[in-house]
């Protein structure tokens, strides 16, 4: 299986404007700029992407995983919050935060956090990336 996304930029990296698609026109030709990237300004990012991609990888995972223990979640809520530092001459993307919180009947707090530990490694979007991802899971009663 194979997704799709693409980018088109023109102009400097200052001045330049941006934008965003994917193949399924869930995203078309979304803006993103250095202001909406390294400042506050409108538009998406790509570190937002990541994180959008990510939150829902995991959620989708952790679903799966708790599922092989017979567990069927209620609802899995996952935020990511993808960390862009300076690099030397460049950026880097050096951590991701994940915060999730779940309400799975039958489950007890060791086997919930067993799993979702797991998971945080097992998910594709985490085997992807190389930045150090943290997890703060919150089993909700």
């Amino acid at each position: 299986m194979k997704r799709t996304a693409s980018a088109h930029w023109s102009g400097g990296i200052r001045d330049g404007q941006g934008t965003i698609s994917t193949e399924t026109a869930v995203l078309q030709d979304v803006p993103y700029g250095f202001a909406s990237r390294f400042e506050d300004g409108p538009g998406t990012n790509p570190e937002e992407l990541i994180g959008a991609a990510h939150a829902g990888c995991y959620s989708m995972a952790l679903s799966l995983e708790l599922g092989k223990s017979g567990l069927t979640p209620d609802h899995i809520d996952t935020t990511a919050v993808v960390t862009l530092e300076k690099d030397g001459d460049g950026f880097a993307i050096t951590a991701v935060q994940l915060t999730c919180k779940a309400a799975v009947p039958g489950a007890d707090e060791a086997t919930f956090d067993r799993i979702a530990q797991a998971t945080k490694l097992g998910c594709p979007v985490s085997k992807v990336l190389r930045a150090t991802i943290t997890l703060d899971a919150t089993l909700e009663h």
